[in-house]
């Protein structure tokens, strides 16, 4: 079931790992307001609904600031283990979502929050999130094109994840390949494009 495989550090480890990889990448470019140089300005985060024991070094969310005297801007590199300023964790509001949606559990909002210990306005919102705001972002409509068409908007996130399951070997890889092309429009197979 999807949900266990939020138990796992691993899949944290491996969300981290790309990230970190994402925003080194970024600090090697340029500022893109004044072409100066990027620089690390981290902070700690304290999303919810993790493993017990996760390392603190997880919670780290990726920040670079422009060292341009009169700029000094930030930016945040695109992150697959938190979705803007939600408090949960990427990977929980994605799996908790498709779950309801695919009604894994049969189971009615109401019951699902009260089960997984969230509001259920906490649960609406996510899955108005899905419904109305992420369909209209701009993020969506950029990376909407580069996956198969059997990919329902209306049944978002719900779809993309089972698209991903039927592409990987485990339930794990399926997560961490639908949140990074959710937060950075890649990780698309060749054999995915074509389906």
């Amino acid at each position: 079931m999807l949900s266990e495989v939020l138990k796992n550090e691993s899949l944290f480890w491996d969300l981290y790992k790309i990230d970190l990889a994402t925003a080194e990448l970024y600090r090697q470019k340029k500022c893109p307001h004044c072409q100066g140089p990027l620089y690390y300005a981290n902070y700690f985060r304290k999303p919810r609904g993790e493993p017990d024991g996760l390392s603190e070094e997880y919670f780290l969310q990726f920040s670079l600031c422009c060292g341009k005297e009169g700029c000094r801007r930030r930016l945040i590199p695109p992150t697959c283990r938190f979705l803007g300023r939600k408090v949960y964790w990427y990977a929980v509001i994605l799996t908790i979502v498709s779950n309801w949606q695919n009604k894994t559990e049969n189971i009615t909002i109401s019951k699902l929050a009260g089960k997984l210990e969230i509001s259920r306005n906490t649960l609406k919102r996510w899955v108005h999130f899905f419904k109305n705001t992420f369909l209209a972002s701009f993020q969506w409509k950029k990376i909407r094109g580069r996956v198969s068409a059997i990919v329902k908007n209306d049944r978002l996130p719900g779809s993309l994840i089972n698209f991903y399951l039927q592409q990987q070997s485990n339930i794990e890889k399926a997560l961490i390949s639908c949140l990074k092309f959710l937060s950075q429009g890649s990780e698309i197979s060749q054999k995915a494009r074509a389906g």
